[in-house]
This record gives C-alpha cells, sequence and structure tokens, in this order.
C-alpha cells in the first residue's frame, strides 16, 4: 500500500501520519511539504515541491503511484482568508485540481480523500440544527469558497470520470501542535506565556458567544482512515462530535488550568467581518458507514493543548 499525504508537515498532516504508521505499520508513506525547511514526520517519505505546479505534481503521481491519497495541504485559516482571498481560492482550488488531472493524464485511480470544511454551511437556522449533508451551501469567508470548490470539483470528477473520491466535511478540529490563528490555541498560548511572565496577566479576546462543535484533531485522523477505507466513492461525510460549546467555555476551561491568575480583555481587532453563531454538526451518516465515534473529551484535548502551549514557550 502506497499511500500520498499533501501537506504532511502540516497540524493534521503530523497526526495523520503517526495514525496511519500505527494502524498500517507496513505502507508505504509519502508527503508533500512546502520547502526543505519543513520537518517531514518520521517513516515518511518527503517531497518538496509546489502543488499549484502542474508539472511538478504529475511527475510526483508517476513517482509515487499512489493507492490511496489524503490531500490536507490548504490555507486553513478563515480569518486569514479575509487578508489574502485570492492566495486561499488559488491555492486550495488549484492544488487539488492538479492532483486529479495528474491521476487521470496518468491513467491511475487512487482513492481520493477531499478535505472541504464546515465552513460551507455558513449561517444555519435553528431548526436545522444539527447540520447534516444536505444543507445548502452559504459560506461566509473566502476560505469556504474555496472548500465549496473543492468540494464540488471532486463530485464532479466523480461524476464525470468516476474517480474514485470521497469527500468530507470536517468541523471544528484542534489539539497539540495547532499553529497560532485558531481560537483554542491562541488562548492558550496566551495563559503559557502569561504563566512563563512573557506577558502582561491579561487574555485578549474576541467574540465569546459563538457557539462550535469541537472535534480531537486525533479522532479526526481516524475518521479520515475509517472514510477512505470504507466510504462511498462520490459521497460526502461531515465529521463533528454534535456537541457544541461557547468560545467562553473555552476560555473558561482554559483559565481553570491557569497557574495563575489572569484577567480577561475584549480586542475588537479579534472580531471576525462575518461570524456564525452557532455551528453543529450531524456525523450519524459517518457513524453508520464506519462506525466511528469520537473517543478524546473535549477537556482533555483543551489540556493537551495548554500543555503543548507551555512547552513551546
Amino acid at each position: 500500500m502506497r499511500i500520498l499525504i499533501t501537506g504532511v508537515g502540516g497540524f493534521v498532516g503530523k497526526h495523520l501520519s503517526e495514525h496511519l504508521r500505527s494502524t498500517d505499520p507496513a505502507a508505504e508513506l509519502h508527503g508533500t511539504i512546502l520547502d526543505h525547511t519543513q520537518r517531514t514526520p518520521e517513516g515518511v517519505t518527503g517531497h518538496a515541491l509546489d502543488l499549484k505546479d502542474e508539472t511538478a505534481v504529475r511527475a510526483l503521481l508517476e513517482t509515487v503511484q499512489p493507492d490511496h491519497i489524503y490531500h490536507l495541504a490548504a490555507q486553513a485559516s478563515p480569518r486569514r482568508s479575509f487578508v489574502i482571498p485570492w492566495d486561499t481560492l488559488e491555492n486550495n482550488i488549484r492544488a487539488q485540481l492538479n492532483l486529479i488531472l495528474g491521476c487521470l493524464a496518468l491513467n491511475i485511480r487512487p482513492r481520493l480523500l477531499v478535505i472541504s470544511s464546515a465552513e460551507i454551511y455558513g449561517p444555519v437556522a435553528q431548526e436545522f440544527l444539527p447540520i447534516r449533508e444536505e444543507q445548502p451551501l452559504r459560506p461566509t469567508n473566502p476560505y469556504g469558497v474555496s472548500k465549496v470548490t473543492q468540494d464540488l470539483l471532486g463530485l464532479q470528477y466523480f461524476l464525470s470520470h468516476k474517480l474514485p473520491i470521497l469527500r468530507t466535511r470536517p468541523f471544528n478540529h484542534f489539539g497539540p501542535g495547532q499553529s497560532e490563528g485558531f481560537v483554542a490555541v491562541d488562548f492558550a498560548i496566551q495563559v503559557a506565556r502569561i504563566e512563563a511572565g512573557q506577558k502582561p496577566p491579561t487574555v485578549e479576546v474576541g467574540n465569546l458567544t459563538a457557539q462550535r462543535d469541537f472535534t480531537d484533531v486525533r479522532d479526526v485522523v481516524r475518521a479520515y482512515r475509517l472514510i477512505m477505507e470504507k466510504g462511498i466513492p462520490g459521497d460526502v461525510y461531515n465529521i463533528a462530535s454534535g456537541q457544541v460549546y461557547t468560545i467562553q467555555h473555552v476560555l473558561d476551561t482554559l483559565l481553570a488550568y491557569s497557574k495563575v491568575p489572569i484577567k480577561v480583555h475584549t480586542d475588537p481587532q479579534r472580531m471576525m467581518p462575518a461570524d456564525i453563531p452557532i455551528i453543529q454538526g450531524d456525523a450519524s451518516k459517518l457513524k453508520a458507514h464506519t462506525g466511528w465515534h469520537c473517543e478524546i473529551p473535549f477537556d482533555r484535548t483543551l489540556l493537551d493543548v495548554l500543555n503543548d502551549c507551555r512547552t513551546r514557550v
């Protein structure tokens, strides 16, 4: 079994490669990284290239001849997508299209997992929660638009060329190793810096009333593998815990874990131009098709994130 993971040096890629090594030690793992300054996880053969380069992508596919492709590489920040909208669209759409076109040019048919996002659903009325896969798509940021396109490109090439493409829509996921720019890590890194005396004892926050469906990244990568193995090509699967927490609860939990007293200050600069009040997912299809369920408790993930941030500072 030859497996290609795009973006293997990123947050999710590292967790996925570790999970695949533990579940299938005989698999030959390959992964793309941006350049040789990015570390390739243990047990993975790294390939430094720009996925926007169609020729380079085709050469990679010809070399690896993958049986499975996990396409994780993306500009993954909704907030940052407002700052770099075109870069987000070009990076996320073109990279995936190059993978698909490369498979067609080489006449290979690996199972390809397309990672979309719950951001594509946008604001959903209370009566339609939790969100099922049939919900209309109403993205509120350029990142969400890029993910709609990735999602539908996957469906289109399944329908038009019968490529074995599977699509997944993960809701908010987090865990140790995640970069700053995401809410739990942004809070945790501030707490860690305050504990270390590197920052005044005040956490800067944005909107605390929003409610989000959080899943541990280690549960998410397990879902990716199960979808790859048991999912139906052409179909789409939500990955969600089904449980929502306010951002206030995330903050309060991290503050409770803190070793020192901390104050809270609301920073208007941390507010999103368009913020969705509540996002809650229904993963019943995923559970029915694969038997997946969440295993890691929310509070344990938060503590793992905080301890990881303590190590960083």
